[in-house]
């Protein structure tokens, strides 16, 4: 039944093939002290982080960023992280979950947590049973090694979405928290933000969605995303997280670090903007 194995797709092309290697690379992201949180986890935070949203590019570029929710949740007792991103290449279904399985990186295999899936498929009357659709995608694998480094052992849900329509998430959202409600469960949104525009206006733009992201505002997120064209790919994961997280008592979300691509690489005429929150 749990025979699947899901191979990395980028491994050796968004981060270091050799485990020794890509250790050290996520040691040196948490060490960081312009872009990541400076330290190594454990971090002393024993605030109740109840989702995040965490970048998804190359570690070279959005990896200090990630780093900063990944070092708080270090101290969060969770057994499973419900990940949730945009399917970048289209395949398969519209709002697809892997049921069984694992998932390897350098670091291991990540099993996953087949009990939770099956609740949510039964809960949810959108999602599909897909494995298909999470082939080649990087946004999920990408959270991976930055948990097995601050966890070791949990399971993973993995749900793709091509469907990212304000009603879609937040029906998802309701359902999956019905699922998840009584369990100890961390819900975590990949997505980058602006994508491919001058720094100053990814910068602009960033900071309203942001703002609309923090106050747990659905309806005000889906308008500046329409009004301001902003460029989030996976912002059908960010509102599911939203309304997961506010389901299960958080009152607000916590900026962590805000950088672009411009400012970690030089290049500002081109830019992708990379946020780490937490929804506490």
């Amino acid at each position: 039944m749990n025979s699947y194995l899901r191979e990395p797709a980028v491994s050796g092309i968004f981060y270091p093939k050799n485990p020794n290697e890509l250790r050290e690379d996520i040691e040196s992201l948490f060490r960081d002290p312009n872009f990541g949180p400076g330290n190594l986890p454990p971090s002393s935070n024993n605030e109740r982080i109840y989702g995040m949203v965490s970048p998804h590019a190359g570690y070279m570029y959005s990896g200090a960023v990630a780093a900063h929710g990944y070092y708080d949740l270090s101290s969060s007792k969770f057994k499973s992280a419900l990940i949730l991103g945009p399917n970048h290449y289209g395949l398969g279904s519209a709002v697809a979950l892997m049921d069984k399985g694992s998932w390897e990186t350098p670091l291991g295999k990540v099993e996953i947590d087949s009990e939770v899936a099956q609740s949510i498929t039964q809960n949810c009357d959108i999602i599909s049973i897909d494995e298909s659709a999470h082939s080649r995608d990087h946004c999920i694998e990408v959270q991976l090694p930055f948990l097995q480094y601050i966890k070791g052992e949990f399971k993973i849900v993995p749900i793709i979405l091509i469907n990212q329509g304000k009603n879609t998430c937040k029906k998802l959202g309701t359902d999956i928290y019905e699922s998840i409600k009584d369990r100890n469960l961390i819900p975590i949104a990949s997505s980058d933000l602006t994508h491919y525009e001058a720094n100053n206006l990814a910068y602009e733009k960033d900071k309203l969605l942001i703002s609309a992201i923090l106050s747990l505002d659905i309806e005000k997120f889906y308008s500046v995303l329409i009004s301001f064209n902003v460029t989030a790919c996976g912002y059908g994961a960010i509102a599911t997280v939203m309304e997961i997280s506010k389901r299960m008592g958080a009152t607000k979300g916590k900026l962590l670090k805000y950088a672009t691509s411009g400012d970690i690489a030089g290049d500002n005429k081109s830019v992708v903007g990379y946020s780490s929150i937490l929804f506490v």
